[in-house]
């Protein structure tokens, strides 16, 4: 499978995240079921990819922005991962 092709779902998730159209419980559900994705990245990828879920997860239990956590800045290290993955994938 092609870079975009394993990174396709993910953005889609994250964008439905943004709009506020998705929960980050189910965004989280849908990014750690990515196994084929992790498994093509380095080993640190996935680990902080998990971080930020475990973080994502967390601010969840706040409502809105909180002095702790910052979605939207959840928000923009989840974006910044999918971009950088995209650079590690095989082309």
């Amino acid at each position: 499978m092609k870079r975009p092709e394993l990174l396709r779902p993910l953005q889609a998730v994250l964008d439905a995240l943004r709009s506020g159209d998705c929960t980050p419980a189910a965004f989280s559900q849908m990014a750690r079921a990515q196994t084929v994705l992790q498994t093509t990245l380095p080993a640190r990828y996935t680990e902080v990819l998990h971080g930020l879920l475990d973080r994502l997860e967390s601010s969840a239990l706040f409502a809105e922005e909180s002095c702790s956590f910052s979605q939207r800045d959840l928000f923009d290290s989840l974006q910044l991962w999918l971009d950088k993955a995209t650079q590690q994938l095989p082309t």
